[in-house]
């Protein structure tokens, strides 16, 4: 989801000196030199303090139910998922969330690439007390100096599946631009590909719960009695909804990505649509007569293979963000 650049807080830059375009010194303070220039995203001692305000400001609104309290934290693909639950939990319970659980990120690792111009980017990966044994991992950006770091990407990985990537030798990474050649599928075509093997299968994706099984899942509750299911499938991938790539080791890419989903159940003559449950509700305009139309956002995470083979995805999170009665 865009956001109002003026609604914003200034980014606290310490005691760096700013001059024309951004570097990075020993010292760990932020330079500007020249936005042509390929540097380092950012330091890791911010990328620290960003997942720090990060979760501080997500644990908040999350007490509260209230979006405006991480709306400067969150952006893409993230914010839409977020901004609607939180509406959600607002409408049924407007005292907050009673069963709230503080977030805990612990053992952060980050991943910082070099790259030129903007956006900056980088990944965190830490352990959560929430989720089990998965990782998760939080794709931040900024549009410029004087904004705040905002996570775009949130996906939760099982530790095994996260690859190794690609640094050099002061250990920085590699982004992977959207149109890079040489990989199983180009980062920016992955949202388009990912729809288009939903609706139509075929081999481009490896099989698993976010792939083949997921296709089996949505051919059964497709027709069932009194009730059919329709399904339709859009890539996103502008703004800030856009793909972001790293290079791993082997010289593939770990790509996240956007897409939505709508699921539309219409009930047949003398039946009706199952109740939804009270978040869907939440969420839904107009009155349920015959139909309901759910709108999902939805962010994959996925391993792109240099050359030829099968895309993996190893991480998919999606919520409602609208629903439409009729």
């Amino acid at each position: 989801m865009s956001r109002d650049l003026g609604s914003r807080r200034l980014r606290r830059l310490g005691t760096c000196v700013l001059v024309t375009a951004l570097s990075v010194t020993a010292s760990g303070c932020v330079v500007v030199h020249g936005e042509r220039e390929v540097l380092p995203a950012t330091t890791r001692a911010e990328a620290a303090e960003a997942l720090e305000e990060f979760t501080a400001a997500y644990n908040e609104a999350d007490k509260a139910y209230d979006s405006s309290l991480d709306a400067d934290r969150t952006t893409g693909a993230l914010a839409d998922i977020d901004e609607a639950r939180l509406k959600a939990g607002r409408a049924n319970s407007p005292e907050g969330n009673a069963s709230h659980t503080p977030l805990e990120l612990t053992d952060a690792k980050f991943t910082i690439p070099k790259k030129a111009g903007w956006p900056r980017w980088f990944l965190a990966d830490a352990a959560g007390n929430k989720g089990g044994e998965s990782r998760w991992l939080l794709v931040f950006t900024r549009d410029g100096l004087d904004e705040t770091w905002e996570a775009a990407y949130l996906t939760l990985v099982a530790p095994d599946d996260i690859p190794e990537f690609k640094t050099d030798q002061d250990g920085w990474a590699e982004a992977v631009p959207a149109n890079s050649a040489g990989l199983a599928v180009e980062p920016g075509e992955l949202s388009k590909d990912y729809v288009t093997y939903l609706k139509d299968g075929g081999d481009s994706f490896a099989e698993g719960p976010y792939t083949s099984e997921w296709r089996a899942q949505r051919e059964k509750k497709s027709s069932r009695p009194g009730l059919a299911t329709q399904y339709i499938d859009e890539p996103l991938t502008n703004g800030d909804h856009a793909p972001l790539a790293l290079r791993t080791k082997d010289g593939g890419a770990l790509v996240f990505f956007t897409t939505r989903h709508f699921e539309k159940q219409t009930a047949a003559a003398g039946a009706s649509v199952p109740t939804p449950n009270k978040d869907v509700l939440a969420l839904t305009t107009g009155e349920i007569r015959q139909s309901l139309t759910m709108e999902f956002v939805s962010n994959e995470v996925v391993l792109d293979p240099a050359g030829d083979g099968a895309v993996e995805v190893l991480g998919r999170i999606q919520g409602l963000t609208a629903a439409q009665g009729e």
